[in-house]
């Protein structure tokens, strides 16, 4: 039987035993990216489906309809652009989504990331649908306290969440407890309608230790290409480390994000890979291959991260792992167990962390092994659809 098959008949005897099979009920996921939902939420979505839900998707169509159209979900395509700032524009994309739910009329909402969560709620609330799920994978780069502008917009955003977010009939799902924490303390968010589930979760068969690779140690950091990922540091650091003669490898692994407003520009990606202090290998879909590549993984991120997905493949994968101690990477990293944490844009003790583990096989070995073992324990993805579907159990009973 094949994980997904495993999945949904763990689900579907879940079901029986409490009582007989879930009814022909509606879910609708709305999330900004075809790539995204693919990545994070499709496993979700199918097990739902296999449990006796009928599931349809709201996304931007750009190059993953045909794996979401081959799960058997119904899509639905949406003009949507997540870095806009046309107010017309981004209240006709509230009206286009309004109409959607309308004419879907779903028994419950999935919205997935901060602007689906604004935009989404607002539609459904205004449609009518009776249940909405919001997940908060992190607050972004909105909630830093970095600059006027930014303080400005998560004071905005805050007053919307109250007004959004607390109405009785839903939930919010956050993925770390420190999100869960701020949140609640500003109000945005009442406790009781809170849940932590922490991630997306990680396919514990796709992603699997393997043997250290032969040749020059690497190091990669796999991310979208925004300068809060901490792309800026990790090349500083590589820089540092190279000039001091360690020999070693450092490769970034993702695209820029032109839609972002953090994106960093070709230009400079280009440079840094012409300068030789890394390679730069652009967009990958084969990440177990990637990840079965290295030594090291490292996410220097100060970004409003949720739980990396990297970090969660990179632990199932038995890497050691050099990350900061921010939410949502500290739920992954345990400091000297499995990986080292460091402070964020603290290029000093990113180049002490990474030499450490680039010196240190038995440690990178060691540190891997628990890594999987964290993994298998707390973050496998089928642990995170059983809880995710005891959500829409409770709210749709």
């Amino acid at each position: 039987m094949s994980q997904p098959d495993a999945l949904y008949g763990s689900i579907t005897e879940e079901n029986d035993a409490a009582g007989g099979a879930v009814t022909r009920k509606k879910i609708l996921y709305f999330v900004t990216e075809d790539w995204y939902f693919c990545s994070h939420r499709l496993p979700l979505a199918m097990a739902a489906k296999g449990a006796g839900y009928e599931v349809a998707v709201a996304t931007r169509v750009r190059e993953h309809g045909e794996p979401i159209v081959s799960a058997g979900l119904r899509l639905i395509p949406l003009k949507l652009s997540r870095g806009g700032r046309n107010p017309l524009v981004e209240w006709l994309a509230i009206w286009r989504l309004y109409r959607v739910f309308r004419a879907e009329r779903p028994d419950l909402v999935h919205n997935v990331a901060l602007k689906p969560v604004l935009y989404g709620t607002i539609a459904a609330r205004l449609a009518g649908v009776p249940r909405i799920v919001n997940a908060l994978a992190g607050l972004g780069h909105i909630f830093a306290d970095v600059g006027r502008s930014k303080r400005m917009l998560s004071s905005v955003v805050t007053i919307a969440f109250r007004w959004l977010l607390n109405w009785g009939k839903g939930r919010v799902i956050v993925q770390n407890p420190d999100d869960f924490r701020r949140l609640v303390s500003l109000g945005a968010l009442n406790a009781k309608e809170g849940v932590l589930i922490r991630g997306s979760g990680v396919d514990l068969e796709q992603f699997r230790p393997r043997a250290e690779p032969d040749g020059a140690v690497m190091v990669i950091l796999a991310a979208r290409m925004l300068w809060e990922k901490g792309v800026r540091e990790f090349v500083a650091a590589a820089e540092r480390l190279r000039n001091e003669g360690v020999k070693a490898r450092f490769v970034l692994v993702g695209d820029a994000d032109a839609e972002n407003h953090s994106a960093i520009p070709t230009r400079q990606l280009e440079a840094w890979k012409a300068s030789g202090a890394v390679e730069w290998w652009g967009k990958r879909s084969d990440m177990p291959d990637v990840l079965a590549r290295c030594h090291v993984v490292c996410l220097p991120s100060y970004y409003g991260e949720g739980v990396p997905k990297v970090l969660l493949e990179a632990a199932a994968a038995g890497k050691p792992i050099v990350t900061t101690d921010m939410p949502g990477c500290r739920e992954v990293v345990r400091d000297g167990d499995n990986g080292l944490l460091v402070p964020p844009q603290d290029v000093e003790a990113l180049v002490e962390a990474l030499r450490c583990l680039l010196t240190d096989s038995a440690l990178r070995k060691r540190m891997g092994r628990r890594g999987r073992e964290i993994a298998e324990a707390e973050f496998g993805v089928a642990r995170v659809v059983r809880e995710t579907l005891a959500v829409y159990r409770a709210l749709l009973a």
